[in-house]
């Protein structure tokens, strides 16, 4: 039952990004940049939660993000699915309890989605090749992601360990070896 609330809960968080992405943060963009929480939200699942569940989740959001704003669908879906396999391999080699260390995982796989998506986009919709607005984007949007996780954190880390006490049990120790 708690597993069933657990999923509803994210499902629900994944809808109020939604709402803020497409409401609130248009009217606080940076150089005309976003913050991408669906990254930082894929992520959070791929550390705390079960061992695929970000990949699962990441597909399923990625779908859903592509249906409703994205031009080809799919595109997303792919990369929030390796943003939640790298929230996976981060879980296993690195500790999440330093904030230092979530804003370094947030940046790197800020910078895995948007190349993977923009190399994607390049190849499949015939997108043109501008090198210096992408990377100013880039910095921008990875600089923003970590603002909002260091605002984000002490939330982050509550429900992170309760998600986690919930599907990997007190195990933490084992993981290691």
């Amino acid at each position: 039952m708690k597993k069933f609330i657990i999923n509803v809960l994210l499902f629900l968080a994944f809808l109020i990004i939604y709402f803020l992405h497409s409401n609130l943060f248009v009217w606080f963009k940076i150089a005309g940049v976003m913050p991408n929480l669906f990254v930082i939200l894929v992520l959070f699942i791929g550390l705390y939660a079960h061992k695929y569940m970000g990949v699962i989740y990441g597909i399923v959001f990625g779908l859903l993000l592509d249906f409703f704003i994205g031009k080809k669908i799919g595109v997303t879906a792919i990369m929030l699915g390796i943003v939640g396999l790298v929230g996976v391999l981060f879980d296993k080699n690195f500790s999440k309890e330093n904030r230092i260390t979530l804003i370094v995982m947030v940046m790197i796989t800020t910078v895995i989605f948007e190349i993977g998506e923009y190399l994607i986009n390049y190849f499949v919709i015939r997108q043109p090749f501008e090198l210096i607005p992408f990377i100013q984007v880039l910095l921008v949007e990875c600089i923003y992601n970590a603002i909002i996780t260091i605002i984000l954190y002490p939330l982050m880390q509550i429900s992170g360990n309760k998600i986690e006490k919930e599907y990997k049990g007190n195990k933490i120790l084992t993981r290691y070896f």
